[in-house]
């Protein structure tokens, strides 16, 4: 079975739709002649016994000349070029022209036929490779097969061996093409040789298969063992590091999913890199297009949901003649389980039930029974994610244990047979007990969809409890269905879940509660398969993707280069899409039967859309707009905003504006990609994507606020654990472990010139030296040693970086190293920056940079075991950071062995353990134009989030690479108030964060290691290097007690946060106020604000100049000692 790939779902065919018992065994002898773009067969059939009757019938390419070589055997041909249905990829792309065709044959004797028959053939398979079909919004093609001089790709749909109607086959497949060929199908390689010019490969497969496939080539291979499977990476051009990156992957998954479902059914896996754009998934291998299998996201998004068909699909196979159960159960068990590992499984419940209710009407829809294949929007939006649904809610009724039993049951009795929903249905009643058979036929043979409303909801005290009534009401046109139903309740301090049963179109539920219920929600977590109301969702763009007819409106006298006229000539002359286009001019008011596009940033319905957007904190201005509290320049970007129709809430009003022609275009390909959400940011002609996100529901139906009184702000809904957890890489307990005994007492805070930072250096040496590393000093030891000042009285005595390397491959790169580093050293018992009252007492640094020296420790031991480098990588612990970076800027300045032309970049960790729900802050991201798209693509790729910050910082050691004209960042989990505090003890450091920022770093060093070749383009400016070894005079000594926003691009300093008992708080200072004159000084970014405070002794009296939202204010602060 092969599937095609969808870049965020599969699309699967089957050839054949009958229960299949028999087994035909194919004897294959085949040569490969890709210049005459033919084939030759000697093909010996092993025939089961229920199959010798006098006649048997099968079919051919009808291309292929075929003769028997059985005596007294007569074949004879029955059919000449009859069509082909339902074969391969004529059920996956109906919409493409196919011009294969097929001859049908009789073998016929007087007697049975014996059980061996020799068939041989030969001919021309070459069919053009075609385009699919808009409906797939995708940019694959498809062939039913095709032999050519840059490699062979032929399958069931090619025809290319006998097909006999209801059986299954097992092969064994010699395999004769040019020398320098390579070939791949399903089983195992027996043999491989090549004598002169020719190569001869040998596969065999015993598992019953559905279609045998040969794919060849010319490859270059990778290999790695998972347990008992071999992994393999098939590439067209060398390229070590991506082949890395999928068999690191594939064995990750692999664990999992036999955890969660049963052993992987084959003895390997393999990644083959085809060579047009496709996404197929085979039996034990996939092919997938050069584009696609460099795409960043393909890893954790569609390449998992390829994999796991190797369970469901490829080995337990579907009786479509019941329907296509699997494309639902693989999107459960991967895509949507991969948004749960990532806290986002609400929101993908949610996004999938939005995309039923956009897509799916009375006109288009049917039951579950009846779904193939994905063939556009709504067949998707039925077949992945209605079924989709349907094991949320299965799992939410029988909770986990007996939900992943209920699967592995399934799987281990239908393994290489065709099953069925009734085989679903047999193994979920087993297991649990209990009757599924109403569920099951609700589900898979019924269709249309719930429409819930909650119509009342009560509370009145009784006694000392509290008596809650809830009417509920299904308002949907059909009759009602049997739902299982939770529903939260919000008290003071704490939620809870109750789950209600409903089979009646209204219905009412009496609770008792001890406390007083503040708020009720209905399915807060889109755990039941249903419509959603308008008001329950946010405006996206499938609703007018989806719309049946769309108008846009354009501004008047625009030219037809304008790109907005532009964008309205594509999509208007697309015959597939009803879409008007109208001048503002020609009309009185907004249309409300129709979703509606208002184009361009001079239109004159502007002021329609700019009404609705004050609830979600859009703001557009002449130079900027503000989305959801991000600044964006105008200049040079592309903007899409989704909001509902003021006149009708089913529909939305979007405004797009396009940045200029080339942009258009790009909107015009890329928009409908992007239909799950609210708003886009696009930056430049391509255009790049550089936002995106949707707008909290609100006014939702199914909420009802009870009280005034204010929830806590910690009371959440429960995070349900994921199904099956991904392996993780790296070992948070280790890095805990780090983290232990750099922050222990014995080490003294790591202040300078103690014997604490001494044990605490050797300790990162010992640790380098045991993940294998090479210690890297010029001395060749570990230890890049030196004299500087370590204590307020200005002595002086020896410090030392901890250099060690993990050296590079490539002869022409291996002499460049890219950095990653972290400062071991903090302040000791108070220097050189201590808070007022701390003083001589021990600051243990476990965030402030355990927390870094942890996670690059880690990436040494990982690293080391699993990764070669082209570009040489240099492991630095660098001491006094504290103390001006002073070694930071030794090492940058001092080091020969890679002297500071060879230092290609610098990935600074320094505190990165506080993130808990946030992002990590990517500090100094300006200083290379590449670094903002290097964390975009790791984000895509892994799931960690990201925030890009572009103001100039002078916050750590990537300030002295970035001062000798290295492109550097740092990694940064953001501001506390333990900072410089006795108070950052490791128990109250986020070990989950740490692997999360050890996967960051590793994505990167990847890339950068590997992956990339060219140098980055340094948009900082270099600056001369600071004095390393002056006496710090110039740190400030005052606090106002605020916490900046270091995401905030714009003039000023923003505050995150305000410090409690603080100036700031004394003068009501508030979080998303927005400081931008001290003293009457222009602050314009964060440095100026520190330089200002720099001037300032406690005591003093500070006037703040603030800009509050649109209000301006002046407040002042009297300052307190840092």
């Amino acid at each position: 079975m092969k599937q095609l790939l969808n870049i965020s779902l599969l699309v699967l065919g089957i050839a054949g739709a009958n229960l299949a018992e028999s087994i035909v065994y194919h004897g294959l002898s085949v040569e490969i002649f890709p210049a005459k773009k033919a084939i030759t067969v000697t093909d010996t059939l092993h025939l089961p016994q229920e199959l010798l009757s006098p006649k048997l019938a099968f079919t051919l390419h009808s291309g292929l000349h075929v003769e028997c070589l059985t005596p007294n055997v007569t074949l004879t041909m029955s059919g000449h070029k009859l069509p082909v249905n339902d074969v391969g990829m004529d059920l996956e792309s109906p919409s493409t022209d196919s011009d294969i065709w097929q001859n049908q044959y009789l073998l016929s004797s007087e007697k049975p036929l014996p059980e061996k028959i020799i068939l041989a053939f030969r001919g021309v398979i070459h069919h053009s490779i075609q385009q699919l079909s808009e409906e797939y919004q995708r940019s694959f093609s498809v062939t039913p097969g095709i032999i050519d001089s840059q490699g062979v790709y032929l399958a069931g749909s090619s025809l290319w061996i006998p097909q006999i109607d209801n059986t299954l086959l097992n092969f064994k497949l010699k395999i004769t093409l040019p020398g320098e060929w390579d070939a791949l199908s399903q089983g195992k390689v027996l043999f491989k040789q090549t004598q002169g010019n020719k190569r001869q490969v040998i596969w065999k497969c015993t598992q019953p298969m559905e279609e045998a496939f040969l794919i060849a080539g010319a490859f270059h291979t990778y290999q790695q063992r998972v347990g008992k499977v071999d992994i393999f990476a098939w590439l067209r051009s060398p390229d070590a590091a991506l082949a890395q990156k999928y068999l690191d992957v594939t064995g990750q998954y692999l664990e999992m999913y036999q955890q969660l479902i049963g052993p992987y059914p084959f003895s390997k896996f393999a990644l083959v890199e085809n060579f047009w754009e496709t996404g197929y998934g085979m039996p034990s291998f996939t092919l997938l297009g050069p584009q696609v299998i460099r795409f960043p996201f393909i890893l954790h998004s569609s390449y998992p949901h390829e994999l796991l068909h190797n369970w469901w699909g490829n080995s337990a196979y579907v009786d479509f003649q019941s329907g296509n159960w699997c494309e639902g159960a693989t999107v459960y068990m991967a895509d949507h389980l991969i948004a749960e590992q990532r806290g986002q499984g609400d929101d993908y419940r949610r996004t999938t039930l939005q995309k039923f209710t956009d897509y799916v009407n009375l006109s288009n829809d049917f039951p579950l029974t009846e779904f193939l294949s994905r063939t556009d929007a709504a067949s998707e939006a039925i077949g992945y994610g209605k079924a989709m649904m349907l094991w949320e809610m299965l799992r939410t009724e029988l909770g986990d244990s007996l939900f992943v039993k209920a699967f592995q049951d399934f799987y281990q009795n239908n393994q290489y047979r065709k099953a069925s929903y009734a085989d679903l249905q047999n193994s979920f009643e087993k297991v649990s007990g209990r009757d599924f058979a109403k569920f099951f036929a609700q589900w898979t043979q019924r269709t249309g969809a719930p429409e819930l409303h909650l119509n009342k909801v009560k509370s009145r005290k009784k006694g000392s409890a509290h008596k809650l009534t809830l009417k509920l009401a299904q308002t949907q046109k059909e009759a009602p269905f049997e739902l299982l139903i939770p529903v939260a309740f919000y008290f003071e301090n704490r939620v809870e879940i109750k789950t209600v049963q409903m089979d009646k179109r209204k219905q009412k539920f009496v609770f008792t509660f001890q406390d007083k219920p503040i708020k009720v929600v209905v399915d807060p977590q889109f755990q039941v398969f249903r419509k959603l109301h308008s008001s329950e969702t946010p405006a996206t763009l499938s609703t007018i993707f989806g719309a049946e007819k769309a108008l846009i409106i354009l501004p008047d006298e625009l030219s037809q280069e304008d790109p907005h006229q532009i964008l309205a000539n594509t999509w208007s002359e697309n015959s597939t899409k009803n879409i008007e286009v109208k001048k503002a001019s020609a009309l009185d008011k907004l249309p409300s039967d129709r979703s509606v596009w208002l184009f361009g940033d001079i239109n004159p319905f502007l002021k329609e859309i700019e009404k609705l957007w004050d609830e979600y904190g859009v703001n557009l201005e002449s130079q900027r707009i503000i989305l959801e509290k991000a600044e964006f320049p105008i200049e040079n970007h592309s903007f899409v905003v989704a909001m509902r129709h003021p006149l009708n809430p089913k529909q939305v009003f979007v405004w797009l504006r396009a940045a200029n022609s080339d942009a258009a275009k790009g909107l015009a390909r890329k928009l409908p990609h992007y239909g799950k959400y609210s708003y886009l940011v696009f930056d430049g002609d391509e255009p790049t994507n550089v936002a995106k996100g949707q707008w909290p529901s609100i006014h939702s139906p199914l909420q009802k606020l009870l009280s005034a009184e204010k929830i806590a702000d910690n009371v959440q809904l429960p995070n349900r654990p994921a199904l099956g957890q991904l392996p993780i890489l790296f070992s948070a307990e280790r890095m805990m472990e780090d983290i232990n005994f750099l922050a222990a007492p014995e080490c003294e805070g790591r202040g300078l010139g103690s014997q604490g930072i001494e044990r605490a250096s050797d300790y990162i040496a010992q640790q380098f030296e045991k993940a294998g590393l090479l210690p890297a000093a010029d001395d060749g030891s570990f230890f890049q040693s030196w004299r500087d000042i370590i204590n307020a009285q200005g002595d002086s005595g020896v410090v030392k970086n901890v250099i060690a390397l993990l050296p590079g491959s490539n002869p022409q790169l291996k002499d460049e190293a890219l950095v990653i580093c972290a400062h071991y050293d903090h302040l000791g018992y108070g220097w050189p920056d201590v808070r007022a009252g701390n003083e001589g007492k021990m600051h243990l640094g476990a965030d402030d940079n355990a927390s870094g020296v942890a996670v690059i420790l880690e990436l040494a031991r990982v690293l080391k075991s699993s990764f070669t480098p082209e570009r040489s990588i240099l492991f630095v612990a660098f001491t006094a950071e504290e103390n001006q970076l002073s070694g930071s800027r030794h090492f940058v300045s001092h080091y020969k062995r890679f002297p500071k032309e060879k230092l290609y970049a610098a990935l600074n960790i320094d505190s990165v353990g506080r993130l808990k729900d946030g992002k990590f802050l990517i500090l100094n991201a300006s200083s290379a134009k590449e670094w903002p798209f290097i964390f975009m693509g790791i984000g895509y790729t892994t799931g960690v989030q990201t925030q890009i910050v572009t103001q100039q910082l002078d916050a750590s050691d990537q300030v002295a690479f970035i001062e000798a004209g290295i492109p550097a960042v740092q990694i940064f989990s953001g501001i506390h108030e333990d900072y410089h505090r006795p108070t950052d003890t490791p128990d109250k450091i986020d070990a989950a964060g740490l692997a999360k920022a050890a996967t960051l770093s590793r994505e990167a060093l990847v890339y950068l290691a590997a992956e990339r070749k060219e140098a980055l383009t340094m948009t900082g400016q270099a600056k001369p290097a600071h004095p390393a070894n002056s006496k710090s005079t110039s740190e400030r000594k005052v606090s106002t007690g605020l916490m900046p926003d270091f995401t905030y691009d714009g003039e000023g300093v923003k505050i995150q946060a305000v410090s409690q008992d603080s100036p700031a708080e004394k003068a009501e200072l508030q979080p998303g106020d927005i400081l931008i004159e001290i003293n009457g000084q222009s602050i314009t970014d964060l440095r100026d604000y520190s330089n200002q405070l720099k001037t300032q002794q406690s005591g003093d009296i500070v006037k703040f100049k603030i800009l509050r939202g649109e209000t301006m204010l002046f407040v002042e602060l009297t300052l307190s000692s840092r």
